[in-house]
Order: structure tokens, then sequence, then C-alpha cells
């Protein structure tokens, strides 16, 4: 394992922004909601991008006809706005598009009723910038949005990958990293159901604190010389990955309760994000390791700086996840 090349990594994600994680790379989001009466209200949501909205634009079909939205709003991470649109016939084979999307690195969530109640997702990206709005959405396309979203959310959730990076540098053996990373699975796995599901209603504040301080409880273990570790966290990494991991799938299942599940196919859904959030983490993992092997043959004697370097991101993870705890703590 290359864990200067992490260290490397971690520090250079450290030096950035606090705010990095939001803005450029922010999903947009168009909400339709039926009111009936072939009337949808309309909820649009553009990211952030160096204090003005990102240069993208909704455009309904072609039979809706609204007054002029009114101005953009900022709360704090995007812009929003929302207007009322009659659609006469209603938006079934209709072309929903998003101009200017082809311009950006990210990609807009479509949330749309075809009837009140009746709730459907599609994902928009740069190489995708428009759809024509199915009458009955088959499977393919339900398990293909639902999986990018996963994707997507995994991908962007810094602090999710940072818990990731952190096991990968404290766990030295592989078999126990492979154990600890199923463990991690099967946990967030576990509460995103239940949470999406209704099981478990936990606010979300509490449970990105606890994300938070999960990194900062992986730091201070780094911090330590091998001996002087918690013990079960030293011979039983993967009952700590688990127990941080059900805590994980509390956030992923934030994320997707704000998305939204498509009434009638909620299990497809469910597991088809999942399935996004995996390959999303799997692709990190073998991205890291893939790099760190490359590194490794291409500048051998870097890795006798390994210690120096592993010391350095480990405050460096450590000073991220408390800024986090307070900050998070602090929005209560």
């Amino acid at each position: 394992m290359m864990r200067w090349l992490l260290a490397l990594l971690i520090v250079v994600c450290t030096s950035l922004p606090a705010s990095l994680s939001a803005h450029a790379l922010d999903p947009g989001y168009l909400d339709l909601v039926s009111i009936g009466q072939d009337r949808w209200r309309v909820f649009w949501r553009a990211p952030d991008v160096s204090g003005r909205p990102m240069p993208i634009e909704a455009r309904l079909p072609e039979n809706c006809s609204f007054d002029a939205p009114p101005p953009s709003v900022f709360d704090g991470r995007a812009w929003t706005t929302g207007w009322v649109a009659t659609c006469p016939g209603g938006l079934e084979g209709r072309v929903i598009e998003i101009a200017g999307l082809d311009q950006t690195r990210t990609d807009t969530l479509v949330r749309y009723e075809l009837q009140p109640g009746k709730t459907q997702v599609h994902r928009l990206t740069s190489a995708e910038t428009a759809f024509t709005v199915p009458v009955n959405p088959g499977l393919v396309e339900i398990v293909s949005s639902y999986v990018g979203l996963g994707i997507t959310h995994i991908l962007e959730g810094v602090d999710h990958l940072l818990f990731v990076f952190a096991l990968l540098l404290l766990i030295r053996n592989r078999a126990r990293l492979l154990w600890a990373i199923t463990a991690f699975t099967i946990a967030h796995s576990i509460t995103l159901a239940a949470a999406s599901l209704g099981w478990l209603n936990i606010p979300p504040p509490p449970v990105e604190a606890v994300i938070a301080l999960s990194i900062v409880f992986l730091a201070y273990e780094l911090s330590l010389p091998p001996h002087a570790r918690d013990p079960v966290a030293e011979r039983f990494p993967w009952v700590v990955s688990f127990a941080f991991g059900l805590i994980h799938g509390l956030g992923f299942a934030g994320a997707l309760r704000e998305i939204g599940l498509p009434d009638g196919d909620i299990p497809l859904a469910l597991f088809a994000f999942n399935v996004g959030v995996e390959i999303g983490q799997i692709l990190f993992i073998l991205l890291v390791l893939a790099a760190g092997a490359t590194a490794r043959r291409l500048y051998p004697q870097i890795s006798a700086q390994t210690a120096t370097l592993t010391r350095v991101a480990t405050y460096g993870i450590g000073s991220l996840g408390a800024f986090w705890v307070i900050d998070r703590i602090a929005g209560f």
C-alpha cells in the first residue's frame, strides 16, 4: 500500500478551502410537482459558482407556459427559484432540457410527477442534457439513474471518502483491509435501507457531526504507534468500520431522501443507489492504489519518507475532521 502517496493526496486536499466540496461540482436540481389540472409547481436549483448561479437553465417542454420566474435567491449553497407552469396534455412524451449543462462538469437531477404522488427521477449529465419523459419508466432507466446518483454522491462526499482514505492508511494487512471495507459496506447498506424506508428517523445534523467524529477517531489512532492503539481497532478493525459504517449509511440516506424514491419501484431504486455508492467507493480505492503503485515505480526513493508523510497526513486528516465536527455542531 502506498501510504506516502495517500499522505500526499490528503495534504493537498486539506490545503484547499473548506468550501471546495460545494459550488462548482454540486448538481443542479429541477423538481416538478403535479398540482392537478395540467399544472406543475416548479423548483429550480442552480449550483453556486464564484457567488453567481452556474450558467445553466431549466427548459420545460414546449407545451408548458408560465410567467417569468422570480430572481434566484442564494440559500447559502446554491441559487433557487420557483414558479407554476401549465402544461396542457401533460409531460409524457415531452422533452425536458438543461441548457448549458454540456459546458459544465456537473450533472442535474430532474425529479418529476406525471400525476400527483407518482414520483420519477432522471439524471442529466454534460453528455446527456435533455430527455423525453417516458409514459411508464422502465427498469433500465430507474436502475441507470439511481446507480449514477449513487456514484455521484459518494465521489462528491469528501467526508465519506476521507474515512475510507484513513482506513487505507491505518490498516496495513490487505486481508484485514478487505474485511474492514466489507464491514463498512454491509453496515451502511443496512442503515441506508432502514432510514430511506422510514424505519429510522434521525435528524441529519447529529449524523453529519458523528461522521466527522469518525474521521477524527481514525486520525487519532493513526497518530499512535501500533502497540499503543486501541486493541479493538488494531486487531479487529472491521468492528470499528462496521460501527461507523452504520452512521455513514444514515448520511447516505439523508441525500437519498432529498432525491426521493420512485413510487412503485422503491426497493429497486434503493438497491441501485446503494450499488452506485459501492461502485464509486471501489473506484476511489482502486484509483488510489493504482496511483500509488505507479508512483512507487517512478520514484522508489520516496518510500523512505513514508513515516514522515504519514504523520503529516494524520494531522491533516485530524484537523479537517475536527473542523467539520465543530462546524457541524455549531450548525445545530
